[in-house]
């Protein structure tokens, strides 16, 4: 199986978790890491959040965006007001390769406000690129530093 993980990570709780995922999914064969790096940042978090409030898509640095390829294709972000990092929602609207294949999505959390809802809107537009699935999981920041933790969540997602 060949395996893609496409996640942004502004303060690196996301990254953290991807990285647990690229271990576990090693197992199952090859896997790839693919970090979106966004150009056009707000300095402030709270102008982040408003981005992502408003579904605003950030100006990402060009990255392999064709992902047929690989069997199954994770998506991991931050949740942000409710939504998604303006990096992945650009990240997802210019993909392609989805068609038929098995997708994970996994985000980060604070509070855990709007986390399902997070996670919605992503599966929602990937949903038009017609994969054959989804399976989701959740990590509150106060977890992501505790491994056995991250793996159990993601054993049960994967397993």
């Amino acid at each position: 199986m060949k395996s893609v993980i496409v996640y942004y990570s502004y303060c690196g709780n996301t990254k953290k978790v991807a990285r647990v995922l690229v271990e576990a999914l090693r197992k199952k064969g090859e896997v790839e890491e693919l970090e979106i790096v966004a150009l056009d940042e707000p300095g402030s978090f709270l102008g982040q959040c408003g981005r992502a409030f408003r579904h605003i898509k950030a100006r990402i640095q060009d990255v392999n965006f064709d992902l047929s390829k690989y069997d199954l294709i994770c998506f991991g972000t931050p949740v942000w007001a409710f939504g998604p990092a303006p990096a992945l929602n650009a990240y997802i609207e210019k993909c392609s390769g989805l068609e038929g294949k098995n997708i994970i999505l996994f985000s980060t959390y604070g509070s855990g406000a709007g986390k399902d809802r997070c996670l919605d809107y992503a599966q929602k537009v990937l949903q038009d690129k017609r994969p054959a699935g989804f399976k989701r999981f959740f990590i509150q920041q106060g977890n992501v530093d505790k491994k056995e933790f991250v793996v159990n969540e993601i054993n049960n997602t994967i397993g």
